[in-house]
Formats: structure tokens, C-alpha cells, sequence
């Protein structure tokens, strides 16, 4: 191994450091999705959502150079996407998943003919917050160096989790999503509701894809995704709905990519590339674990299609 002034500490450093960096687009498109699906409706669509945002998000900040306006490109992006969703979904007999399926390449196909002339300029990047001052180590200040939106995503996470449990707004989504009859006794139209929390929904998954644009990797190609709006869906399952579960299981799902990065930077050269799959590894093994044909899930709205 090579010497990195810290030995072995550095693995360690390295995934915290990592599961930081990589967990936040996972936490706001899980925290949208767990929104969605609390009104009973599953977006597979945010994959397209979460590149679409990141293209929206990186062409406005170069044109704008403002790296915020380019966050509010992407947000307002992602609204028009789960609106269009929404509105499609509220027709009778439409499948949620057949139409997400269509909408993600929808959304792929769109910002990869739109963004091929941003592929070049350079957009200025997310500001971030230097936690690790106090030490000399560049490693750990590097590690400790936060960016301003996975902050923000800790504290939405917690704003979501209590107005689930403690506002009206919360009271409504919970109960068209376990009922739609429940819902139209009360006098609640639950398209309408599901329409906006599809829209809310899409808005936060693109605000993962800024983040991907405009921090880290903090540029714009074809690639910039690797399946994070998929593997969101199976971590909101794993986190049974609870949004401080999605925080916590997308810092799980961050670590995970983070581990063969990690034993590469303390000089590991042979197997490291095995443990870029451990991502992935997870999602498999959450999903076959959450799967059973004789218990229901745990905590799942009771109109969900993953339900029936």
C-alpha cells in the first residue's frame, strides 16, 4: 500500500467522505418518490427526471453563471415532468409504471439532444462548507468539505418526516394514499393530490440531478447518472416511506459507492473495481429481501400499485 499520511484511517475517511458526496441525489429523489408514493402513485420515471435536471441545471448556470438559478431551472423542469406524468396517470386503465418506463426515456432522450452544445463550457460550480478547518490534514479536510444541498437535503428530510405526522397537507397525502374512496368521502379529489405530489416529487428528483451537474462529478456528459433514480425507488421501499429512513438508507446506499474508491485511495490496486457493484449489489438484495407473496410492506400506502 501507498503511504497516504494517515494509513488505514483513510478508509474509513474515504467512504464518510464519499458516502456525503455520492448520497446526495439519492436523498432528494428518494425524498420526492417517498412523496409520490405516500399519494398512493410509483414514478419510475425520475432516472429522466434526475439527467433532464442535471442538463437544466448546468445549461442555465452557463448561460446565467449563477449555480442557484441553475437549481431553480432544474426544480421548475422537474415540476413539468411529474405534472405531465400526473396528468397522464389520472386517465383510467393508464399503468403508473408503464407510463414512468416512458417517461425516463422520455426525459434521457430529451436532455441528451438538448444538452449535446453544453458538453463543453464550464459551468461555476455549488458552493460548499468547510467543516474540516480545523485539522492540517488535506484528507480530512477534504472529507469534511460539505455541500450546501446535502445539508439542505438532511433538514428537508426532517421537515418532511414531521409534516407527514403533523400537518394537514400530510394528513392529505396519507389518506389518498391509502384509500381513494376514504379520500373522495372527505371531499378530496385524489388526481389533484397526486397530480402536485407527483409534480413535488419530480421537482426534488431534479434537484438531485443539479447536484450532479454542478458539484459532484460538477459537469455535464451523457453518463452523469449511473441508475440513481432507479435504485431511489427500492431505497424509499427500504426506508418504508419514513423520510429521515430515505436520509439515513441513501448515506447507506453513498458508503456502498464510496467503498472501492475508498480502498483505491489507501493504495489497494487489485479487486478494488469489484466493490463499484456493491451499489447495485444492495438494490438487488433490498429488493428480494422486501419481496414476499404472503406479508404485505410494512408502513406502504394501501393504493400504491406495488401494493396490489
Amino acid at each position: 500500500m501507498e503511504d497516504t499520511g494517515i494509513g488505514l484511517w483513510g478508509v474509513p475517511l474515504a467512504i464518510l467522505a464519499g458516502a456525503i458526496r455520492v448520497s446526495t441525489p439519492f436523498i432528494f429523489v428518494s425524498l420526492g418518490e417517498s412523496m409520490t408514493e405516500r399519494s398512493g402513485r410509483i414514478n419510475l420515471g425520475l432516472e429522466g427526471t434526475l439527467v433532464f435536471g442535471a442538463m437544466t441545471a448546468y445549461a442555465v448556470a452557463v448561460m446565467t453563471g449563477s449555480p442557484w438559478l441553475g437549481v431553480l431551472a432544474a426544480m421548475a423542469a422537474g415540476a413539468v415532468f411529474g405534472l405531465i406524468h400526473g396528468w397522464i396517470c389520472k386517465f383510467p386503465k393508464v399503468n403508473d409504471i408503464a407510463i414512468g418506463i416512458a417517461m425516463m426515456q422520455f426525459g434521457l432522450g430529451l436532455a441528451f439532444f438538448l444538452g449535446k452544445s453544453f458538453i463543453q463550457p464550464v459551468a461555476p460550480r455549488l458552493p460548499s462548507i468547510p467543516l474540516g478547518g480545523w485539522s492540517d490534514l488535506p484528507q480530512i479536510q477534504s472529507a469534511l468539505n460539505i455541500n450546501v444541498l446535502f445539508v439542505i437535503g438532511a433538514l428537508l428530510a426532517v421537515a418532511l418526516w414531521w409534516a407527514f405526522r403533523n400537518t394537514r397537507v400530510g394528513l392529505i397525502l396519507r389518506v389518498v394514499g391509502d384509500s381513494s374512496d376514504a379520500a373522495r368521502a372527505m371531499g378530496l379529489n385524489p388526481d389533484t393530490v397526486r397530480l402536485l405530489a407527483t409534480a413535488a416529487g419530480g421537482s426534488f428528483a431534479a434537484v438531485g440531478g443539479a447536484y450532479l451537474s454542478l458539484y459532484y462529478p460538477g459537469s455535464w456528459n451523457e453518463g452523469i447518472s449511473s441508475g440513481q433514480g432507479l435504485m431511489a425507488v427500492a431505497l424509499v421501499i427500504f426506508a418504508r416511506w419514513n423520510p429521515i429512513g430515505c436520509f439515513l438508507a441513501a448515506l447507506l446506499f453513498g458508503g456502498a459507492g464510496a467503498l472501492g474508491p475508498a480502498l483505491q485511495s489507501v493504495g489497494v490496486t487489485q479487486g478494488y473495481y469489484l466493490f463499484y457493484a456493491a451499489p447495485y449489489v444492495l438494490t438487488l438484495a433490498i429488493l428480494v429481501a422486501t419481496s414476499s407473496p404472503t406479508r404485505s410492506l410494512a408502513g406502504a400506502p394501501g393504493a400504491l400499485s406495488i401494493t396490489k
